[in-house]
Order: structure tokens, then C-alpha cells, then sequence
């Protein structure tokens, strides 16, 4: 009888934390997740954003803001991206992280599928949103188990930056 409850599948939670960061070069913006919002490669937003004049502490003039739309748009605009759709992805991932804001995020939620003392597979079982990075991922019990996950893009702002998947590192 022992021997059948030692293979029974067991459900062990894996904790999940981070995965919220913002490059040095990223302008202070979750850049990966507003380039795939619009449709573009990191590169291309970047290459836009450098244009770009903050106003630093203050909010940007009407002269400073047209400036800063032309210059993001020049580059923007030919890969298909209006100046509506800049706007909604801007206003959606807009942040003060001076009052601890985040842009909007969903917890993900998985659990590690454990045979006989053994981690067999990972299941995803709420992708969440607005991971801007890989997430750092454990399992209690198995300090040895090295996990990474892998991370789903989207125009969909609500299921952009989801953990789409975690495998198991060998």
C-alpha cells in the first residue's frame, strides 16, 4: 500500500517573484512590453524613445510635447503604428515608480508536478500579465531545482508580458 501513495502526483506551488524590471537602457519604461503592445522590436522603440526630451519634474510644454510625438512617430510610423495607438499603450504602461507604482500586472500562478520526492514538470496555471522580464522562480523543498521561464508577448495589453511556460533547466 505504501508503494502506490510514494508514486501519487503530488501539487507543490512554485513561488514566483520579480520579473518587473526595467533595462538601464530602457528610458525608465517597461520597453519590452510597449514594443510588443505596438507591434515592434525593442530596438525600434528604443531607436524612437531616443528622440525623445524629458522634461524632467515637471510636466513637458505643449512645444515640448508635439516635439516629443514628431520625433517618436518618425520612427514609429513607418512599421505601422498610429499616434492613437502610441497614446493607448503610453497611457496603459504609464507609471509613477516615485510612489511605488507599477504599470498593470496579474500574478502568475503554477504549480510543480512531484513524483516520488521528484519534480516531473511545471504547469502553468495562471499565465498573469506585465512581466517585463523573466520571473525568478523556486520550489519549497527542492533548493537544487533550477527553473526559467519563458515569457508571451501580445498586442493584447491584457495578456501581454504572460509567463506563457516554465521548463526545468538541466
Amino acid at each position: 500500500m505504501a508503494k502506490a501513495a510514494d508514486k501519487a502526483e503530488q501539487r507543490v506551488p512554485v513561488k514566483i517573484s520579480g520579473g518587473h524590471e526595467i533595462g538601464r537602457n530602457d528610458f525608465g519604461r517597461p520597453v519590452l512590453l510597449m514594443a510588443a503592445g505596438l507591434g515592434v522590436k525593442p530596438e525600434v522603440f528604443r531607436e524612437a524613445f531616443s528622440g525623445v526630451t524629458p522634461a524632467r519634474g515637471r510636466g513637458p510644454t505643449g512645444e515640448e510635447q508635439r516635439k516629443n510625438k514628431a520625433a517618436l512617430m518618425k520612427v514609429l510610423a513607418p512599421h505601422g503604428v498610429t499616434n492613437e495607438r502610441m497614446d493607448e499603450v503610453a497611457n496603459y504602461y504609464r507609471f509613477r515608480p516615485e510612489r511605488g507604482e507599477l504599470w498593470p500586472t496579474r500574478a502568475a500562478k503554477a504549480e510543480a508536478v512531484v513524483v516520488a520526492g521528484e519534480v516531473k514538470r511545471i504547469v502553468v496555471v495562471e499565465p498573469g500579465s506585465g512581466y517585463s522580464s523573466p520571473p525568478e522562480l523556486s520550489v519549497e523543498g527542492f533548493p537544487k531545482l533550477k527553473l526559467k521561464g519563458r515569457l508571451g508577448l501580445s498586442k493584447d495589453l491584457k495578456k501581454n508580458g504572460t509567463l506563457e511556460a516554465i521548463e526545468i533547466a538541466k
